[in-house]
């Protein structure tokens, strides 16, 4: 009965909220563990009340999870618990007055304009040093992905599947469909229209057969490149412009995106209608930016400060 229930869940979660493939494997990876939880506990999610919801809390934490993680799993809990309440499944709903740990706000990694500078210039390399033509489409494809991804701030899996004729070299502007099928205009900077036209060039010489579907076409169930290989080449590329292999990933250059507008004095509300954020909370993780670039206008700008 619980999984047929969980079933009912996400598939509502994909109707009504336009959840995304990892979204609802997610929800499904946290609910499939409380379910079993329950099971061990003698419980259901038809009958559980909020002590055996509160006692499972506590087995997260002694398991050594993080609150962040915690947080997350409750969240799923409570959004199933709303859901079959709402739906007439259950009379009542247990985690009405269910708290998650408090969870310190954190900062994204960001990386210098520098730091980028530096990858960009690591990646040029590549393609300078490729003797096959295989080995210089691949370096010319990387080059097209972080010239992208920086000068666009695209989510990586919107990147990964870009459409093939979504890209124009004489347009300076992408239309991409984002979380919930929500549709935004990003802008695209010269030079990563320039490296996505020399990507396209080296690609199609060496094709036979149809144009691919996808900018950045690879063998596989989704046709498209994946995630992962894009986060393990970039990986790769931090290696040899001397940065940081583990702090670096495409999120973080996302983020660089998000913060070098904001510190050149870009405004929160377009910085968040090009990240594709639906509520302008998610983006004021980025309001430390603001409040240096504030500090910084009053200690240069205000008639009465007398520093420097």
């Amino acid at each position: 009965m619980s999984a047929r229930l969980l079933r009912a869940f996400l598939a509502m979660l994909a109707a009504e909220r336009g959840a995304a493939k990892n979204t609802l494997d997610a929800y499904r990876r946290d609910l499939d563990d409380y379910i079993e939880r329950l099971a061990a506990a003698g419980s259901d999610v038809e009958t559980v009340d909020i002590g055996t919801i509160r006692m499972l809390a506590r087995q997260f934490a002694s398991d050594g999870l993080k609150a962040s993680t915690i947080a997350r799993r409750l969240s799923a809990i409570r959004q199933f618990h709303g859901f079959l309440y709402a739906e007439g499944l259950r009379g009542d709903d247990p985690t009405v007055t269910l708290e998650g740990p408090k969870k310190a706000a954190s900062l994204p990694k960001v990386m210098s304009v520098e730091d980028v500078d530096r990858l960009l210039g690591a990646v040029t390399a590549e393609v300078a040093r490729a003797k096959t033509p295989r080995a210089k489409l691949l370096a010319l494809r990387l080059v097209a992905l972080v010239e992208l991804l920086y000068a666009t701030g695209l989510r990586v899996s919107e990147l990964v599947a870009l459409p093939a004729q979504s890209f124009s070299s004489a347009r300076d502007a992408l239309v991409i469909r984002g979380k919930g099928g929500k549709e935004r205009l990003v802008l695209v900077t010269q030079g990563a229209r320039e490296a996505v036209r020399a990507y396209r060039a080296a690609l199609e010489e060496g094709q036979a057969g149809p144009a691919p579907k996808f900018l950045f076409p690879a063998e596989g169930e989704t046709g498209h490149l994946a995630r992962q290989v894009f986060a393990r080449e970039l990986k790769r590329l931090a290696g040899l412009a001397g940065l940081k292999v583990e702090a670096l990933s495409p999120h973080v250059l996302r983020h660089a995106f998000a913060t070098h507008l904001l510190q050149n004095g870009a405004d929160l509300r377009i910085v968040q209608q090009l990240l594709g954020h639906a509520d302008i909370a998610t983006t004021q993780i980025y309001t430390h930016v603001l409040d240096e670039r504030a500090k910084a206008m009053v200690r240069d700008l205000h008639p009465l400060n007398d520093e420097g």
